[in-house]
């Protein structure tokens, strides 16, 4: 419809009109852009068309004469009105009303004020948000209601750090190489972001956090469109970003491709203090960390005939992070005096590669919906890290006692896997239903090498070296059911059965670690519609959470001469059971009460050793955690020049130990409170202030400090020129990272803080041509669970 409505728009421009009939599009919450407006004459021939502008205003020019307007635009039902065109006619305002379909489908709207709950997912639409025009995907992650991000981690609050997906495929990345792909994806891209606190069995379950599902924008047929975007970050130090997006659509073949490129350098700060029964450490530590960041994505998408499409992806990535470190520990003595310092410096030298190709076929078998879709794909990922370092002592009045250790610390990962899967969609009566298989096959290599190199000469120390290799192989089925029982009543019922053949060896240990398990993984969703002000929402899932391939890796790795980490082959997956009950009045105020149970949880614990005062990182299964809590969000729109988006959490967490670390669980509740405000100044100029607030909780073995936020941006528009500038200062009072991260354990208690430059300034460019109506369309890859679990 969309190709031929930009064709006759483009035929009908040669010809002479001397009426004009207009009007704007909208909905109850605003204006709805790239809305098709089809103009027909008595015999229900097409006469014109075209697409209703950025303020959801239409023009067209036609001669006079009887005529039928048709407006139609995705998840809404079609407006239609006969007209007698004698002279310019104007329609004024067009209201669309939404229209009810499968309960999988997106209904999608035009402001980033309209969240809508759906039957399993939050949808939040930020199309027209001033920091989508001129911000991140990051950016839009950080105003989405319950989505926080805190040191390099995504996470749903209630639910722990979350997966991403990318127009419903799991992001092959996480932590710091999450953020790092989400920083370059340009936010004018992304078309929805969608909250999801219980997958349905259609996706993988792994992650107990819930899923993020980031729906990007789709090509219009016949058009291109060029993006190209400079960032600059200044912070301590500085770096900056160029990005540029392409995407070709042209009769059956559809092209995207994206290049981004980053470097520079941010400051990397951290404190530990930990206080043994006979003295006092306080540990400071401060980097020069490398922001040096290439990556790239092409997509390409042919229509071999009208109901089969066959395609193919790469996806690429380059980061060199690290940087020159230096790690300060002052030891004070029983009576608080200094009785030495240890300096220890090293440089991280760190390259990180994956490489990405995924091929696709997708079929339409019927007119009735009934569809399959395939997926072969193959991932590798390579890590190297190589630490110099040395350590030197020094007395209370600054005389060097000299080095005590220096030491090349090499660490190499790589990871190859290969899955595939079907998807099928089979709708019966009106019962839509959806079935799949997946097999995913991996095998990781791991090898750490310790050089002592106090000599000068370096000598491999074979006590501190290891190789590890690590094979899983997982086999999984999924059926999901879903029906529209009545006018107000829907349901979705899913179930999905995973396999998973586990086994590690290392080799320097002699030691072998094998696992086997199947497990069934149900899902429930309950929506029913009372009117169109009260909706309510029931729902119930149960998800996995494996542990990383290096942490499997039982293996040390040492920062310095008192500082190592070393992962646990014996860990085993954790389980969560979800339970959530939604409420959503009139698209404006969204409310949840949820219930998450983890059990055999595993995480990161600090532990010493108190006769060598030594801290060691290590991980556990050792807990089970209830988290529980009242959420709400609602928006403020009534004024035209102000558009406000805020949010409530009570969030309580209750765990149990099931490992006697010589200490108690800390149990307590917190309060997360955000607002995000739009200004419009004028109509190109826009002011954006953000804030959030958390206060100090008690979560399990640690307790945290109490954070804030205070974020501004200036947005201005240039139509003649087609740029866009905007300006960010993030965090000004420098009160967001994480501070007083507590944990008492055997009797030593440690207090940890981070901050990796909260504070700093964002500046951005953006220059777009070609068709400005494009829409980026995205397919991503079929074993991003796998791929997400290698960092």
């Amino acid at each position: 419809m969309k190709r031929l409505v930009v064709l006759i728009g483009m035929l009908s421009s040669f010809s002479f009109f001397s009426q004009t009939i207009k009007g704007t599009v909208k909905d109850n919450f605003g204006t709805i852009a790239f809305a098709d407006i089809i103009l027909k004459d008595t015999s229900n021939a097409i006469i014109t068309g075209t697409t209703s502008n950025d303020d959801g205003t239409f023009s067209l020019e036609v001669k006079k004469g009887k005529y039928v307007v048709i407006v139609s635009f995705l998840g809404y039902e079609n407006w239609t009105k006969q007209v007698l065109v004698e002279n310019t006619i104007d329609l004024g305002s067009i209201i669309l009303k939404e229209n009810i379909q499968n309960l999988d489908e997106v209904v999608i709207t035009a402001t980033k004020r309209s969240i809508e709950r759906k039957v399993d997912r939050l949808v939040f639409n930020v199309e027209k948000s001033v920091v989508a025009e001129g911000g991140s995907g990051i950016d839009l992650l950080k105003i989405a209601p319950r989505v926080q991000i805190q040191n390099g981690t995504v996470e749903i609050l209630g639910k722990g750090v979350s997966r991403v997906l990318i127009n419903g495929r799991l992001s092959p990345l996480e932590g710091e190489e999450l953020t790092t792909f989400l920083e370059g994806l340009n936010g004018s891209d992304i078309k929805s972001i969608e909250v999801i606190t219980n997958p349905p069995a259609k996706y993988e379950a792994a992650g107990s956090g819930g899923l993020i599902n980031i729906v990007l924008k789709k090509a219009v047929a016949n058009s291109w469109n060029n993006t190209s975007r400079v960032v600059y970050n200044q912070n301590t130090y500085n770096f900056g970003s160029f990005r540029n997006n392409f995407s070709y659509n042209k009769n059956k073949v559809a092209i995207v491709a994206s290049v981004n490129a980053t470097k520079g350098h941010h400051l990397h700060t951290e404190d530990l203090q930990i206080q043994y029964p006979v003295n006092f450490w306080d540990i400071d530590i401060e980097s020069k960390e490398r922001d040096d960041n290439y990556s790239g994505r092409f997509q390409l998408d042919y229509q071999v005939s009208e109901k089969t499409n066959l395609g193919f992806q790469y996806l690429g990535n380059l980061r060199k992070p690290g940087g020159f470190t230096t790690v300060t520990s002052n030891v004070f003595d029983g009576n608080n005096q200094l009785d030495r310092w240890i300096e220890n410096k090293g440089d991280n030298k760190i390259e990180t590669r994956n490489n990405a190709i995924n091929i696709h076929l997708d079929t339409k078998l019927d007119s009735l919906g009934r569809a399959i879709s395939i997926d072969a794909d193959y991932f590798q990922y390579n890590s190297n890290n190589d630490r110099d370092f040395t350590t030197e002592v020094f007395d209370n009045s600054g005389t060097s006692l000299g080095i005590s250790s220096a030491a090349l610390n090499i660490s190499d990962q790589n990871i190859e896997n290969f899955s595939s899967k079907i998807d099928v969609t089979y709708p019966v009566d009106n019962v839509q239903l959806s079935f799949g298989t997946k097999a995913s096959f991996t095998i990781t290599e791991s090898s750490i090498l310790f050089f002592n190199t106090l000599s000068g000469t370096q000598i491999l120390d074979y006590t501190r070296s290891n190789n590890f290799m690590y094979k899983e192989n997982n086999f999984a089925g999924y059926v999901s059911a879903s029906s529209q029982l009545s006018e107000k009543l829907q349901i979705k019922l899913g179930a999905r059965v995973e396999s998973t053949i586990t086994e590690g060896v290392s080799r320097e240990m002699a030691q072998t670690n094998t696992n086997n398990y199947t497990k069934l993984f149900p899902t429930i969703y309950v929506s029913y519609k009372k009117n169109d002000n009260h909706s309510f929402n029931l729902s119930y899932g149960k998800r996995i959470n494996r542990p990383r391939f290096s942490d499997l890796n039982p293996f040390r790795y040492y920062i310095n001469d008192n500082s190592f980490g070393e992962g646990n082959p014996f860990l085993q997956p954790s389980f969560t059971d979800s339970f959530e009950v939604s409420h959503a009045y009139k698209r404006i105020v969204n409310s949840s009460v949820f219930l998450n149970v983890t059990t055999d949880g595993f995480g990161v614990v600090f532990t010493s050793d108190i006769n060598d005062e030594t801290q060691i990182v290590t991980r556990e299964n050792y807990f089970t955690q209830y988290n529980y809590g009242f959420t709400q969000s609602f928006s403020y729109t009534k004024e035209p020049w102000w558009e406000s988006q805020n949010g409530i959490n009570l969030l309580g967490y209750y765990t149990k130990f099931t490992k006697d670390f010589g200490t108690t669980p800390k149990n307590g509740m917190q309060v997360i409170l955000s607002s995000n405000n739009t200004f419009s100044l004028s109509k190109n100029a826009k002011f954006i202030v953000n804030s959030w607030y958390s206060t100090a909780h008690n979560r399990g073995l640690y307790s945290v400090g109490k954070m804030f936020d205070l974020s501004l941006g200036y947005q201005h528009t240039f139509p003649e020129s087609n740029l866009k500038l905007a300006v960010f200062a993030n965090d000004i009072f420098n009160t967001s990272f994480l501070n007083n991260y507590t944990s008492i354990v055997n009797g030593v208690e440690q207090v940890y803080g981070q901050n990796s430059s909260t504070r700093n300034l964002t500046v951005s460019l953006a220059y777009s041509f070609g068709n400005k109506k494009i829409k980026i369309k995205n397919r991503n890859f079929g074993n991003d669970e796998e791929r997400n679990r290698s960092n």
